[in-house]
């Protein structure tokens, strides 16, 4: 996400603050080269969002995976925050957004239940029936990277992002809660 680790408080589009790194600079040349050109006529709807849960693969799978295979302990230590967003709810609040000609710029699509990785963790260990899982510490989590070809900032930076403005603007959350996520998932 475009906002900074964040462990203290939440981030939403009146508040949050952009942080800084690699993910962030992207994030930030993005959002630039598109709010720069201006088209007459034409509104513009920044859309950031957060890790999509579905059934076609991607993140979920892996959390399931390794859960299954008794790796589903937190990750680091536990307490950074995962912002979330089931398949359903990134086409729900698109189309909600298409139907609303009066809304434009920034919406984070996000849960508005963003939970920590430990919670997380737990939940998906529940969910596939693994009655444990083994915890993996930062150096572990740099192997297990190196492997994916990913970055460890996707699992340790805490991302506690709310969707304010889609939700103050009328929009209902399909799933906005990550046991029921995870369960769609796995189907």
């Amino acid at each position: 996400t475009i906002y900074r680790h964040a462990e203290d408080r939440p981030q939403d589009e009146y508040t949050g603050e952009i942080g800084e790194g690699f993910s962030i600079e992207v994030c930030k040349q993005w959002e630039k080269a598109f709010t720069d050109v201006d088209i007459p006529g034409i509104r513009k709807i920044v859309l950031r969002i957060s890790v999509v849960l579905g059934s076609n693969g991607g993140v979920a799978s892996y959390y399931i995976n390794l859960a299954k295979y008794g790796l589903g302990g937190i990750q680091g230590d536990g307490k950074q925050y995962f912002s979330w967003v089931h398949e359903e709810d990134v086409t729900g609040s698109v189309d909600f957004l298409l139907e609303h000609a009066e809304l434009d710029g920034a919406f984070n699509i996000a849960s508005p239940y963003p939970i920590q990785n430990h919670e997380l963790m737990r939940t998906v260990r529940k969910v596939v029936g693994a009655p444990f899982g083994l915890p993996a510490t930062a150096w572990m989590l740099e192997i297990g990277t190196l492997l994916l070809q990913t970055e460890t900032e996707l699992i340790l930076k805490s991302r506690w992002v709310l969707p304010t403005r889609l939700q103050e603007a009328g929009y209902q959350f399909k799933v906005p809660y990550i046991k029921e996520a995870i369960e769609k998932s796995i189907k």
